[in-house]
């Protein structure tokens, strides 16, 4: 019965890994979308995200059989939780990536503005985060968890001076008010997703110590 028990847990840490490299993939596409202004690549995100929807009811499903029928104690029973609060934050992750990809496709003039720097590389940063927080739950590496978790300092810096350069361009620039003010939007997607960065983290530090705690005492619910 253990071998059988065992064996699902790997199956749950694969669908897991599963969900995060597709999510990665949706990351990796929506910075693309943002530097080309790929329109067509930013209606694929967009009109896909149910398939994320998909694998998380998947992963749901699968932690409950496993509380119901096998009911883990200790270690297994902190595996299987944090695996469900987990995709949770990855589904979240790749919801932010599709509305990025629909504010694009809703302004018919989106394409007016340049994207800003900034904007990518807060992007870019965040995705660096959720990398090395799956990386952490993965290998149970309590300590990678607490190095992803310290970074959300610098996208939630980096998010304060990019709202008051837009304030500025707003300030300044009138013509472009729809498209600068969709930056400021974006710019909050992308902190909120550094943050769902690092509640992984929180939960693949759970996994290994029992304890959970906030490593993001700014975080807001969605």
């Amino acid at each position: 019965m253990r071998s059988v028990f065992d064996r699902e847990l790997q199956d749950l840490a694969n669908d897991v890994n599963d969900m995060g490299i597709k999510v990665d993939s949706v990351l990796v596409s929506t910075i693309k979308t943002l530097k080309d202004h790929d329109f067509v690549l930013a209606k694929t995100i967009y009109e896909n995200d149910h398939y994320i929807n998909a694998m998380e009811n998947n992963i749901e499903r699968q932690c409950f059989s496993l509380i119901a029928l096998q009911q883990p104690i200790a270690t297994d029973l902190r595996i299987i939780t944090a695996s469900m609060k987990i995709v949770t934050d990855i589904e979240r992750i790749g919801d932010q990536c599709a509305d990025i990809c629909e504010i694009m496709l809703t302004n018919p003039n989106f394409h007016a503005m340049k994207t800003p720097s900034l904007i990518i590389r807060m992007l870019e940063k965040a995705r660096e985060m959720y990398v090395g927080a799956l990386d952490a739950f993965i290998q149970e590496d309590a300590e990678l968890a607490k190095r992803v978790a310290g970074m959300d300092d610098q996208v939630d810096e980096m998010f304060s001076r990019q709202v008051l350069e837009i304030i500025a361009l707003l300030q300044e620039e009138h013509t472009r008010t729809a498209e600068a003010t969709d930056y400021l939007f974006i710019a909050k997607y992308i902190e909120r997703i550094a943050d769902h960065a690092t509640n992984i983290a929180e939960w693949a530090a759970y996994q290994v110590s029992g304890e959970h705690k906030n490593m993001n005492h700014a975080a807001e619910e969605d």
